[in-house]
């Protein structure tokens, strides 16, 4: 009876914590909108599980949970707190995604700069209710709506607040499809809605080719903190693009990204421990995230309504929505609103001008805060 009683004190029974319920809980609603709701799977699903993971009551010393050193799941979560995932993945992004159309309309790289708006004006909230610089610079960039870069410059500049902001930037990225919508129908009109966009026109492949190489010289000398990110997006994109490396592009648009999306979600799920994600500071992160991405959302509409004034060839506002980096999903999202007022109406491909522009600009915010608060 002693050894069953030792054993038994070491799970559940001897460490029981409401805390630990709650993050369970969580984690099985994660899962139940990845699978039942289509809500971004490939994130809430790994994320989901490891919340259970981290959040299995167990004797402390046992060298198995994420914060004991020397542990699996430690080990694992260097790849996260060290900055290894997030720069993994945006070679893969880099690999599937094609600038064409950013690159035959360059006026909607500015819908993806205003869509920048919220990352500055959640900075400035944070420090208004009492975060550190280097805390709110971490919780501003949630609003770019790009989990991987909220990852990466949290783990430079608040390893601390990693879980709370990780799990709050692909918790917006996944509810893309719920947040948008309204936002988008708020702030324009049926008419507006109904603009049709004249089709993009053909880039050639040496354009194609020089982009990356010339974009990351210019954005890597504007912001050197985003190096790590901006490089691999664009080296990532050159071998796409160049025609010589497909066999690189695939493995690194697929099987690569694939590997490191499991790896990065289930680690970030299993950081969020109760003890350290159940508290104010949290709830703040989760408020000013929700504020940020909506922030963000409206100022690509409103920028898009105002190059209307000055232009002669009209934007659809519903893209300006896109400029958040949530790729593909706030396109889709755009094209998905757009084709409820008009089926025959084609935004998505308009729409993912301003959302890759989105995932270069909330890369060169993160740079720039980097180089401000590293030191």
């Amino acid at each position: 009876m002693d050894i069953l009683n030792d054993f038994l004190q070491v799970g559940l029974v001897g460490n029981f914590a409401w805390g630990n319920m709650i993050m369970l809980g969580v984690g099985c609603l994660f899962i139940y909108l990845g699978i039942a709701k289509d809500y971004e799977p490939l994130l809430l699903v790994p994320i989901g599980f490891g919340m259970l993971v981290g959040n299995i009551p167990l004797s402390p010393g046992m060298n198995i949970g994420i914060y004991e050193s020397g542990s699996v799941l430690s080990v694992l979560y260097n790849g996260v707190t060290q900055g290894w995932y997030p720069s993994l993945i945006f070679l893969g992004i880099g690999a599937m995604t094609d600038f064409s159309s950013m690159l035959s309309n360059p006026k909607l790289i500015l819908l993806g700069a205003a869509a920048q708006t919220g990352i500055f004006i959640t900075f400035a909230g944070s420090l208004l209710l009492g975060f550190p610089p280097k805390d709110a610079a971490a919780i501003g960039i949630i609003g770019g709506a790009d989990g991987p870069t909220a990852i990466f410059l949290s783990s430079q500049l608040a390893p601390h607040l990693l879980g709370a902001i990780a799990v709050a930037a692909y918790s917006y990225m996944a509810l893309v499809p719920v947040i948008q919508p309204p936002i988008i129908k708020l702030l324009t009109t049926r008419k507006e809605r109904l603009i049709r966009m004249k089709p993009s026109r053909p880039v050639s492949k040496r354009v194609r080719i020089l982009f990356p190489i010339t974009a990351f010289i210019i954005c890597a000398g504007i912001a050197p903190g985003a190096i790590s990110l901006l490089g691999f997006l664009f080296f990532g994109n050159l071998l796409k693009e160049s025609g010589v490396t497909e066999r690189l592009a695939k493995t690194a648009r697929d099987s690569l990204i694939d590997i490191v999306t499991i790896l990065l979600g289930l680690c970030v799920g299993a950081s969020t421990d109760a003890s350290r994600f159940l508290t104010p500071e949290s709830l703040k992160i989760a408020l000013l995230g929700a504020i940020s991405f909506c922030i963000a959302t409206a100022a690509g509409i409103l920028f898009a309504k105002l190059m209307n004034l000055f232009s002669k060839d009209k934007v659809n506002p519903i893209i300006g929505a896109a400029g958040v980096s949530a790729v593909p999903d706030s396109a889709r999202v755009c094209q998905m609103v757009g084709a409820r007022e008009d089926p025959t109406n084609f935004l998505i491909m308009h729409a993912m001008a301003p959302n890759v522009a989105g995932v270069i600009g909330s890369a060169v915010a993160a740079g720039v805060f980097l180089s401000r608060f590293a030191f």
